[in-house]
């Protein structure tokens, strides 16, 4: 073969090398098929490239075009894709797109999911979500630390283990009041003789208080002595304290409703209501607007016994709150109650007041201390 022979079939291999190798490249980015383009957004890209892989469902779909730097310092990183028109169908507006890791140092690549079958289809330009990338540099800081909590746990387990050995050791060696009740068999016997004596005692006790409470319980139900408690106003004292709170919260009310007790209960010294209808703006206030919670909150006069005031304030909070939640339309669970017994300055005269607070959407209880006097 002559030299000119050669020289052309070389230049014929190499020009089918170069023509193959732009194909297999352009295949790769792209750029010898229809595709359209695509948009997201991360707060840190973790080393993705202009170039890198964009898969769907696992698959290679597609290629990163661009990585743009964002023109203020509160935006985001934008990554521009080049997607292969055939996963037009699969892509939708509610997709997410990931930055996920070959291995666990590989190169990094651009992970979209699939779409919702009723989700929007996205446009060529469009933009869909992301999820924030994991970073390997945070992973690793992590396990450090637990590594570091798992050392000093095992050092902690290593010393109890040892003083569990030293405790041990003396109690089979008789040593201390256990040692001595594990190998003193009298002593024992003894202390056992001891325990079931004070156990019976208990046990007695105990029965003593179940029959006081029957007893109490029927009582309440003899027909001479039913109206005492019904007087009352109410019938268990258990169930005064079931809405009730200890501090008002540290939240200006929204609306206040104020009244005397006079107007809502039939005695000085009793929590049975009347003329319950004067509750019923407030009602009417809490059936038609939102809000995060409503308190009860009741005093007495400084006249009269402190304890009894006590119970008597908690229990005209419970009747006024089971009337608002029995005849309005609206989420009792934010309903409480606060009985405040006695209160500074009030007219030994006066039967008390009833005020009840309603707070702003989003309000909670405080724990911290808070009373109405301070509030007002």
């Amino acid at each position: 073969m002559s030299r000119a022979a050669r020289l052309g079939a070389f230049l014929i291999a190499a020009l089918t090398i170069l023509v193959s190798g732009i194909f297999i490249i352009g295949g790769r980015q792209y750029l010898f098929s229809s595709t359209y383009r695509l948009n997201t957004h991360f707060g840190s890209v973790v080393g993705l490239d202009p170039g890198a892989d964009v898969r769907v469902g696992g698959v290679h779909s597609g290629s990163v075009r661009s990585v743009e730097l964002p023109s203020k310092p509160t935006d985001k990183i934008t990554v521009w894709m080049d997607l292969d028109r055939s996963t037009h169908k699969i892509i939708k507006q509610d997709s997410i797109a990931t930055i996920a890791t070959e291995g666990l140092l590989g190169n990094e690549y651009v992970a979209i999911s699939f779409g919702s079958a009723t989700g929007t289809d996205v446009v060529d330009g469009g933009t869909i979500g992301s999820e924030p990338p994991l970073e390997m540099s945070v992973l690793f800081k992590k396990a450090s630390l637990i590594l570091d909590s798992s050392q000093a746990a095992l050092a902690n387990v290593t010393k109890v283990t040892a003083n569990l050995s030293s405790v041990s050791s003396k109690i089979n060696e008789g040593q201390g009041t256990i040692g001595a009740l594990i190998n003193d068999k009298k002593i024992y016997t003894q202390l056992d003789q001891t325990t079931a004596g004070l156990r019976d005692t208990v046990i007695k006790a105990q029965s003593g208080v179940t029959d006081f409470q029957e007893n109490m319980e029927a009582l309440k139900k003899n027909f001479l002595l039913r109206g005492y408690f019904k007087n009352r106003g109410y019938e268990n004292s258990a169930d005064l304290a079931k809405n009730g709170i200890t501090n008002l919260p540290h939240a200006e009310p929204m609306k206040t409703f104020t009244f005397e007790a006079k107007q809502l209960f039939d005695n000085v010294d009793t929590a049975k209501p009347k003329n319950q209808k004067s509750l019923r703006p407030a009602g009417q206030f809490l059936a038609d607007n939102e809000f995060g919670m409503a308190v009860v909150v009741v005093s007495t006069s400084m006249a009269g016994d402190s304890q009894k005031d006590v119970v008597l304030t908690e229990a005209r909070a419970m009747v006024v709150r089971d009337y608002l939640v029995e005849n309005f339309g609206f989420d009792d669970a934010e309903v409480k109650t606060l009985g405040l017994g006695k209160k500074n300055g009030t007219d030994a005269a006066s039967w008390g007041t009833i005020d009840i607070l309603i707070y702003p959407p989003d309000t909670q209880a405080s724990t911290g201390s808070q009373s109405i006097t301070d509030r007002q």
